[in-house]
């Protein structure tokens, strides 16, 4: 956790859940331009929660916050605020708070690449963090942290015990259907077409997607 004079770092990720296969349905060049619209929104959300961007990557920015609490809110905001409106991706996020080493303006280290894993297991809809950054966090009053037990995480040696952020009185599964195909998010009333498939109905923003998934819905099943 680092020595009391050493000063901590929160690291949160945040990008696009299901890019890829929202590239696949929608092409390259319109799926990058969500991807570029997620990133420029949520830029707008960094002053108030006094961070920084260090990095985009691909669909996915890197952001550095001095304090836990505020880079938990600032997740909550981008993937509630951001993700999941009629006809935009879901997004994701996670974070780990810890000591970093800075090099010509990017960050290094363990705490990095932890933030990154646990940004990697998150579902769809999801803020995660670690007990680390639940440790350090202040000024939870309107957040419910919830245990999500311990994760094995790729390349990381001991198993990370997580929690899910949600505003209290948020419910896990609030939010749009999704839309099996491309992963974007649909509001029935709205919807370009709905089919049931094995008892589920399921809404899609276009017609090229319901006729994938009426030619394989197999295929779509998570």
């Amino acid at each position: 956790m680092g020595s009391p004079t050493e000063r901590l770092h929160t690291f949160l990720f945040a990008d696009l859940a299901g890019y890829t296969a929202l590239t696949e349905a929608m092409g390259d060049e319109e799926a990058a331009d969500l991807a570029a619209d997620f990133c420029s929104r949520a830029r707008q959300l960094l002053p108030a929660h006094g961070a920084e961007e260090v990095k985009a990557i691909g669909d996915a920015l890197m952001i550095r916050v001095d304090e836990a609490g505020r880079a938990i809110h600032l997740g909550l905001r981008i993937v509630n605020e951001i993700g999941g409106g009629h006809h935009f991706p879901i997004v994701r996020a996670g974070m780990h708070t810890g000591p970093a080493i800075q090099r010509n303006r990017d960050w290094y280290g363990g705490t990095v690449n932890l933030a990154a894993r646990v940004s990697g297991v998150a579902a769809g809809g999801e803020v995660l963090l670690t007990e680390a950054t639940r440790h350090r966090a202040e000024g939870l009053e309107d957040i419910e942290l919830r245990e999500r037990g311990r994760r094995t995480l790729r390349n990381i040696a001991e198993p990370a015990l997580l929690y899910a952020a949600l505003a209290k009185g948020e419910l896990d599964d609030t939010g749009l259907p999704i839309d099996p195909v491309c992963r974007m998010a649909v509001d029935p009333e709205h919807a370009a077409g709905s089919l049931t498939y094995a008892g589920t109905e399921h809404y899609f923003c276009s017609l090229e997607c319901a006729a994938r998934f009426a030619a394989r819905p197999e295929s779509y099943q998570s």
